[in-house]
């Protein structure tokens, strides 16, 4: 079997469902569906996309660090949102983290996520490059 490396996060839902925030499998780096959890366990930017797509989104950035990995190396991203008319909220946050990267990303519409203050989750996929 291949060497896991795990990442947790702040999410009380990894130890009641059982999963881990990342998977880093060689070269490659899985990030679970992720929302805006703050530093503090809070979750940031209440009923704000824009506000907890950036939160999110520097969450992951956390995760890919700690696998090795960055934003750079992003090749897949998943948004869903509660509202899909919002969509160029949780757009804005993402074009501001990944213009020149242009991972290939869906943009979903779900009937809500885990608890209803939650807005946004987004998942990531990166292929860790040498240079990372």
């Amino acid at each position: 079997m291949t060497d896991r490396q795990r990442i947790s996060s702040v999410s009380p839902y990894e130890d009641v469902i059982g999963f881990s925030r990342a998977v880093r499998v060689g070269d490659l780096v899985f990030v679970s569906g992720t929302v805006a959890w703050g530093p503090d366990g809070k979750l940031a930017g209440a009923g704000d996309v824009y506000a907890q797509a950036k939160q999110t989104i520097a969450n992951i950035e956390r995760y890919l660090s700690e696998a090795g990995a960055s934003l750079r190396d992003v090749v897949r991203t998943r948004i869903y949102l509660t509202d899909i008319s919002r969509w160029e909220e949780a757009a804005r946050a993402h074009r501001e983290a990944f213009a020149a990267v242009r991972p290939a990303s869906s943009l979903l519409e779900v009937s809500r996520l885990a608890s209803p203050e939650m807005l946004v989750e987004i998942e990531a996929v990166a292929v860790v490059s040498p240079q990372s």
